[in-house]
């Protein structure tokens, strides 16, 4: 039996945001790192967990890695995660010269909202990109 939905309560699950952590499936965790900096121009660092190969972002609210194991299989399809991008244009060139790939946008999106676009990563993910409007707060 179905449970019904309850009306929302302040306080609830979701109170600190939808995202608690993020990780991005890689094949070569090395190719990957040198891809992700280039194009994020941060540095990841390299830990490992269990039989996990990992190279954390740098932000930790909220934080995320690239993970290489077991179960984590790169891919176009599933669940898409939108990256903050308060420079798209210059993120996008980056994406290209480190040897990603365009693959949508940017797009303009209604109601003052910003831009965003999607690439493809050196291991075959679809990623987002999202680009405030100007003048909104970057956090």
């Amino acid at each position: 039996m179905m449970r019904t939905p309850q009306p929302p309560t302040s306080g609830g699950i979701m109170q600190h945001g939808l995202i608690n952590w993020l990780e991005i499936p890689v094949n070569d965790m090395a190719r990957a790192v040198r891809f992700y900096e280039q194009v994020l121009d941060v540095r990841l660092k390299r830990e490992s967990m269990s039989d996990l190969d990992m190279a954390i972002f740098p932000n930790t609210d909220p934080g995320g890695a690239l993970v290489a194991g077991e179960g984590f299989r790169p891919s176009t399809g599933g669940p898409l995660p939108y990256l903050h991008a308060p420079r798209l244009d210059a993120l996008l060139a980056r994406v290209r010269e480190a040897g990603g790939e365009v693959v949508f946008g940017p797009l303009l999106l209604p109601d003052n909202i910003g831009r965003i676009a999607h690439f493809a990563d050196s291991e075959g993910n679809r990623i987002g990109v999202h680009e405030p409007p100007a003048g909104a707060a970057q956090g």
